[in-house]
């Protein structure tokens, strides 16, 4: 017997979203000290998102290879091919944007002290190894290479259990999926407090002084959202891409933005897969796999802030040294989604390719960690919403 909606749910998850979104930001201009007290709600509400997660993807992806079928396998290819083409795409756009748009960064600040990569070489090595971590290891450090590694295995190897078996991993795959409901149903208040206490601790002024950097920044990151995602969609599926764009971006990019973790996203775009009705069996392993090697916006951020390093220091990027960035980026942010950071501790990586000394970078670094509140909400907004989007054009019933 169904049971009536709640006032709460018929007024809808994405209004209730917006108009946290307004009264965090009245709270943490006007009341300050109010907005940094409630910045704990948002702290849980991303905690209990990147603790879900993990347990999640492990049951789910579990669950799919037990009932796996060959038909769901050949779908799985085309989202891959998807990724890679959206991230270097995205790579070559910030190439352009900072042609277009050359920015000057005023490099005086105290270099940051962050751990980055040394090389490609390392970062690479560093996923490799992350296949093989210890199972329990990548559940407690939401190590998402690993845990899909086990999961596959342990997920091939129970193909061959009995049926009870079977049926008691659905349930809990199905258990774990109502957890993450009712954790997605505190959103609004989530976000309210990250953008009170946001608000609250950093304002607006921080950001004025990179208003140009992050201009180009922002620039590059909707043209991939509106305009290239849209047009590879549209080669995958031959319809018109822009009702599925938009509805991945609002329910899924908007919830990115505010949690700034491609991995606390990870719940809302299984649960927005099954609202869509998609194959459990393509999007359980898609859209986890894509929170760890779809980064469109994390290649654009390397190369916008490492082409402006250039820039302000006088050094010429010709056409075979930017294809050659391009490439590092893509790469780099593939497999090194895991960084304390993210794309930022991956500046240094790049602008080795031009000899910039390593203290200089370093600077570049703090800078984005200025304007991360910005960069950082975009780039992850951009990410996870890509995630789902491709996932829902190659389902089966679209492809």
């Amino acid at each position: 017997m169904d049971t009536a909606a709640t006032p709460a749910e018929r007024f809808g998850l994405v209004p209730q979203i917006a108009l946290a979104l307004l009264l965090g930001a009245l709270i943490g201009t006007f009341l300050p000290v109010t907005g940094s007290a409630l910045s704990l709600l948002g702290n849980l509400f991303v905690g209990a998102l990147k603790a879900l997660a993990p347990v999640l993807i492990f049951v789910l992806v579990l669950a799919a290879l037990c009932r796996f079928q060959a038909a769901s396998g050949r779908h799985i290819r085309p989202v891959l091919v998807m990724y890679l083409a959206g991230t270097f795409l995205a790579a070559l756009t910030a190439v352009a944007a900072s042609f277009l748009f050359p920015t000057r960064l005023e490099l005086s600040l105290d270099a940051a002290q962050q751990a980055a990569p040394a090389n490609l070489h390392e970062v690479l090595m560093g996923l490799l190894m992350n296949l093989v971590a210890n199972p329990v290891a990548a559940l407690a450090n939401a190590n998402y290479i690993g845990i899909l590694t086990w999961a596959i295995l342990l997920g091939l190897a129970l193909r061959r259990a009995k049926a009870p078996t079977h049926e008691l991993i659905g349930d809990l795959a199905d258990a774990v999926s109502q957890v993450v409901r009712w954790v997605i149903r505190a959103a609004p208040v989530g976000i309210l407090g990250l953008v009170a206490g946001t608000v609250a601790e950093t304002g607006f002024s921080a950001l004025l002084g990179y208003a140009r950097l992050l201009g180009v920044l922002v620039g590059s990151m909707l043209f991939i959202a509106l305009v290239v995602n849209p047009l590879i969609v549209f080669i995958k599926t031959r319809r018109n891409p822009y009702p599925l764009v938009f509805t991945c971006l609002r329910e899924s990019g908007i919830t990115a933005f505010f949690t700034r973790s491609s991995a606390a996203n990870i719940p809302v775009n299984i649960n927005l897969a099954r609202k869509l009705g998609l194959n459990p069996d393509l999007y359980s392993v898609s859209i986890p796999l894509g929170a760890t090697i779809n980064m469109a916006g994390a290649a654009i951020t390397i190369n916008v802030m490492t082409l402006a390093a250039a820039h302000t220091l006088g050094i010429q990027v010709d056409f075979g040294s930017a294809l050659l960035l391009s490439l590092v980026a893509t790469l780099g942010a593939c497999g090194a989604s895991g960084v304390a950071g993210g794309s930022l501790l991956l500046i240094p990586l790049a602008t080795s390719l031009f000899n910039i000394p390593n203290e200089i970078a370093m600077q570049v670094v703090a800078i984005g960690f200025i304007i991360g509140v910005v960069q950082d909400s975009v780039e992850t907004a951009l990410n996870s919403s890509t995630d789902i989007l491709f996932t829902a054009a190659a389902n089966p019933a679209n492809a």
